[in-house]
């Protein structure tokens, strides 16, 4: 494959198809917000990611990241399909503990007092995706995941030394607010 070819690095190919085709299966025809299918949103991911870690698990755990919170695939399935370390890995990117959701700066706080840097950098590739294709009239849930980033995840940039990641999401953020305040006056003004 020309990835492998370009790279000094190689990956397994065959195990990153498998693992989107897996994500186009299990999420099926899940919506996001911006009305593109959910799928895309963790190929996305794992693009991004890509670029600083290119490792066959951390590109398959990051097209997976979601799969055992919002659909039927099982960490048991993940096993069969891609093994422990994957699998273990998906899991602990999982936002349901206890039988309980928690929220993505418990998730975070998690993964930092386990030291698992790896999974945060997934977990920062997943915000900025999310801060990316916010809009420019975010509903309650993006003006709370604007808020998370400025307060948590430009944190989690810093401490992970990505300055140019700091800047994209702390800029976005920015120019969400900036367009909403333009929006408003500009309404409030017709």
């Amino acid at each position: 494959m020309l990835v492998n070819k370009i790279s000094k690095k190689k990956v397994d190919i065959n195990k990153i198809k498998k693992a989107i085709y897996s994500a186009k299966k299990y999420h099926g025809k899940q919506k996001r917000e911006t009305g593109e299918f959910y799928y895309s949103h963790p190929l996305e991911v794992a693009y991004m990611i890509s670029d600083y870690l290119f490792r066959t698990d951390i590109i398959v755990t990051s097209i997976l990241h979601n799969c055992i919170e919002d659909t039927i695939l099982t960490k048991e399935m993940i096993i069969k399909e891609f093994g422990y370390k994957i699998a273990n890995q998906v899991e602990d990117l999982t936002r349901v503990k206890n039988d309980k959701k928690i929220s993505a700066v418990e998730m975070v706080k998690i993964l930092y007092q386990q030291k698992k840097k790896d999974l945060l950098l997934i977990k920062l590739f997943d915000r900025l995706h999310n801060i990316q294709t916010v809009g420019a009239k975010p509903s309650e849930k993006g003006w709370r995941t604007i808020l998370e980033t400025l307060q948590v995840f430009l944190t989690v940039a810093t401490y992970l030394k990505i300055p140019n990641v700091t800047r994209q999401l702390h800029t976005h953020c920015l120019n969400i607010i900036a367009n909403y305040k333009k929006l408003n006056l500009y309404s409030n003004a017709v």
